[in-house]
């Protein structure tokens, strides 16, 4: 488990690793939907396709998060490039150890 001042900062840094994590899912989507080299139909069930695996990985990386799993959903915000390296310094040396070592 994490500590307490460690967790307030992972809280914080999640926020806003999920703004970026929609921000790109949502430009992923505005490209597929933009292109014309395909019917409406076939962008429209290549978009719900889209949408629906960045859902998966979102619930993969976001959901369920408690400071007894909180190490394993940073290293997965960090291997995702969705953190500075500013808010990972910010952390502690065990915490930033771990994310090292599995992200």
């Amino acid at each position: 488990m994490i500590s307490e001042a460690d967790w307030k900062k992972v809280k914080k840094i999640k926020e806003k690793a999920l703004e970026l994590f929609c921000e790109r899912a949502m430009a992923d989507i505005e490209d597929a939907i933009a292109k014309e080299s395909s019917s409406k139909h076939g962008r429209f069930l290549y978009v719900y396709k889209m949408a629906e695996n960045h859902n998966k990985q979102l619930a993969l990386i976001f959901d369920d998060l408690r400071r007894s799993n909180a190490k394993i959903h940073l290293a997965l915000i960090v291997s995702e490039g969705l953190v500075s390296a500013d808010d990972i310094s910010s952390l502690s040396v065990e915490l930033q150890a771990f994310i090292q070592e599995n992200a």
